[in-house]
């Protein structure tokens, strides 16, 4: 009964969205420090060169100082742009790249356009999601640009999705085309979730 599992998603995006939404800003600010923190450790541990990383919303988990200072380390970073097919085109981050709304008024890079197989090339993926399970269940935010992309790739790198805590959850509902991730990284802590390859 996906109709049904479909209302239960969008109960429970729209609990984490306005959840997210009294987040106060100085919260914000630590959440973004703490990410940049783990991301740093966690491209470090697994001596990922390449990676794709999204630009977070002003109410998600911030990725904008991971990015830059990834960047400063010389790692390539690839930034997703969406399209009208529901794929997603890329754009290699660099230190001044501009930064304008997209598709759903999303932060996305204006800069050279690579297409959707970029992503075949990265060490690490690092996404956005409403909420993950401790079975490494992703709920995303209900396009479905990242399950797409997961789905397509020839062989998919370790998949991380940025979350505060309180998004990491016993269960969320699930569909079949959703794609589960290898682990999940909060202001605070990352954590390593085996089912990826269950």
């Amino acid at each position: 009964m996906p109709d049904r599992i479909e209302q239960a998603k969008r109960a429970l995006r729209a609990d984490l969205r306005e959840r997210r939404q009294t987040v106060s800003s100085h919260a914000r600010d630590v959440a973004e420090a703490g990410v940049k923190e783990q991301l740093d450790a966690l491209v470090d541990r697994l001596g990922a060169r390449s990676i794709s990383c999204f630009l977070s919303t002003p109410t998600e988990p911030g990725t904008h100082a991971f990015v830059s200072a990834a960047v400063e380390r010389g790692i390539r970073v690839l930034l997703p742009i969406t399209r009208e097919d529901g794929l997603l085109d890329w754009s290699v981050a660099t230190a001044d790249t501009e930064i304008a709304e997209g598709l759903f008024g999303l932060p996305e890079p204006v800069g050279d356009v690579l297409g959707p197989i970029a992503v075949n090339d990265v060490d690490l993926l690092v996404i956005p999601a409403a909420a993950v399970d401790r079975h490494g269940m992703r709920l995303g935010w209900g396009r479905g640009y990242f399950d797409k992309t997961l789905g397509s790739m020839e062989k998919c790198p370790p998949v991380y999705a940025v979350i505060f805590d309180s998004e990491f959850v016993d269960d969320v509902p699930r569909d079949v085309h959703d794609q589960p991730v290898t682990g999940v990284v909060t202001p605070t802590r990352t954590i390593a979730l085996d089912s990826h390859h269950a």
